[in-house]
């Protein structure tokens, strides 16, 4: 893979090396390499031509994964424009904050979600709105499976200011030449943050490919791997892992557009699925599944993620009983997803791996900034070619994002870590996170992964709550397993033998749900927010 030029480039060389290949499947249905490109060139001589798109616009992409989130996607791109992808869970109110603050007037938007936008369409600041129908995907052939909501057609928008997908790809202008190099802005994914409003993370066709770059030499993946792309492609891991990196390679895509846990399982066997990128949420849920078997699953060489640890117990759970080592890594939007990861042949349970090809990553100690030894805990700061450029419009909150050491440039990721003899980093918990127990230090992430070691235990959440005597105490919120049996005082005991006093929850709270990001990620500070409100 070339290290300059744009994403298209990189689409466009594999469409050469297999124009018939499949890249994307979706119920059934395949899209090959010659045609998403036909299509994407298409949709960006509409882009150009009818809706005024310019190069450096942005253009709002608001869906659930599907074959148009990719070919709108790479339209974008073809036409020197810059993507903004917008959680498929949030609000009008909330797609309304990224519209003002990205400055899009375009959204490409799927057909359940077009009110959303319909409030920034109505005070003018989106002019138009194109409508995806996932059923324009689906051919003859498609699985009879497929979900109502995916294989219904619609009925036209009767409003000028929603145009039809079919419509823009029957554009017959040719797109204007493509321009876009690695030094120009490609994607603006929204991040939250810690506290405030989502701010919009400047990655350029160069940071996307880098990270992918390193991710490639590190596992080894090639165009013959198979992936299966369920993790949302709005998300960092999705994005990276469920499309530009395996459209880089000229590998294929088995997709869904959201998590179906017995239909992801038949996918992995009908289509041979070798690589899985995934939440740990997601994987916890598929491989409590008792339809899951070793050998449905036999084909997966690959299954890696991030976005929050993966409990060792739940690790451990997969290489005993299904054979697969789960190749724990880390990222986040501001790296592109890609950051480190462990050594395939070498890898450490409940640990982060090492840093990938051409990466400097260190610990320093968040107040002083100064290095700390192997096993001291300190922030994780990074200097890679896969670092965003900064945050969109806000020169403040980047430059506090940044520090210079050595000369050089590094993202402070605000996760705190420590690295042993060997090299391997160990996650801590986020900076901001941290519970402060009689001037003792815990972190959740800590203790939540020592609760999942208990037999009944199926999720945990660990908060800090208000303590008179010690300040701030530890509080467990706690799934348990389907039919299991469990007390918060046999809880609590059972933890104060299973790590120091001050780390065991005080207090255990029994829920049926925690409450979860379309990603799988806990909402942890939703949580801590009831629990002081």
């Amino acid at each position: 893979m070339t290290a300059r030029g744009s994403l298209w480039d990189r689409l466009a060389e594999s469409a050469q090396r297999f124009p018939d290949k499949p890249a994307v499947r979706f119920y059934g249905s395949a899209l090959a390499y010659r045609e998403l490109v036909r299509q994407a060139e298409a949709l960006a001589s509409w882009l150009q031509h009818s809706a005024g798109v310019k190069p450096g616009d942005r253009v709002l992409l608001l869906s659930q994964n599907c074959p148009q989130f990719i070919v709108a996607t790479y339209a974008v791109l073809r036409a020197d424009a810059v993507v903004v992808p917008v959680n498929a869970m949030w609000t009008a109110d909330e797609v309304a904050h990224v519209v003002d603050d990205s400055g899009a007037s375009l959204a490409i938007v799927a057909r359940e979600l077009a009110e959303r936008v319909r409030p920034s369409l109505e005070r003018g600041a989106l002019h138009e709105a194109l409508v995806i129908d996932y059923a324009d995907a689906l051919g003859p052939g498609s699985d009879p499976a497929v979900p109502p909501e995916v294989a219904e057609r619609h009925a036209t928008v009767r409003d000028a200011r929603f145009a039809r997908w079919r419509d823009a790809l029957a554009a017959q202008q040719p797109p204007l030449p493509h321009r876009a190099g690695a030094d120009d802005l490609a994607v603006l994914p929204y991040t939250s943050g810690t506290t405030g409003r989502p701010k919009g993370c400047m990655h350029t066709h160069g940071t996307v490919q880098a990270a992918n770059r390193a991710a490639v030499a590190w596992r080894s993946q090639t165009a013959d791997a198979v992936f299966l792309g369920i993790a949302p492609l709005f998300h960092a891991l999705g994005m990276q892992n469920g499309m530009h990196l395996p459209l880089m390679l000229g590998a294929s895509i088995v997709m869904l557009p959201r998590w179906d846990r017995d239909a992801a399982l038949a996918l992995i066997e009908r289509h041979r699925v070798t690589s899985w990128a995934a939440p740990p949420a997601m994987l916890i849920d598929f491989f409590a599944n008792p339809a899951a078997t070793p050998e449905k699953i036999r084909s997966l060489v690959l299954v890696n993620g991030g976005s929050a640890p993966m409990p060792p117990a739940v690790a451990d759970a997969m290489k005993t009983r299904f054979g697969i080592t789960y190749n724990e890594g880390y990222g986040m939007t501001e790296t592109a997803s890609f950051l480190f990861a462990n050594p395939l042949l070498r890898p450490k349970l409940g640990s982060l791996g090492v840093p990938g090809p051409g990466i400097d990553v260190r610990i320093i100690d968040p107040d002083t900034l100064q290095p700390l030894a192997p096993g001291e805990v300190g922030e994780i700061v990074a200097h890679a070619a896969q670092l965003t450029t900064g945050y969109w419009q806000q020169p403040q909150a980047t430059a506090e994002a940044f520090v210079e050491i050595d000369g050089r440039r590094f993202l402070r990721t605000g996760d705190l870590a420590c690295v042993d003899a060997d090299g391997y980093f160990f996650m801590k918990d986020r900076l901001k996170r941290m519970i402060i127990v009689s001037g003792y230090k815990v972190w959740p992430a800590e203790v939540e992964n020592t609760l999942y070691g208990h037999p009944a235990v199926h999720e945990a959440c660990v908060i800090a709550t208000r303590d008179a005597r010690q300040g701030e105490a530890v509080k467990a919120l706690v799934v348990l397993k389907p039919g299991a049996s469990l007390t918060a005082p046999e809880l609590i005991a059972w933890s104060r033998d299973a790590m120091a006093v001050y780390k065991a929850p005080r207090f255990v709270e029994f829920v049926t749900q925690l409450p979860k990001s379309n990603t799988g990620k806990i909402l942890w500070r939703e949580l801590q927010q009831r629990e002081h409100s």
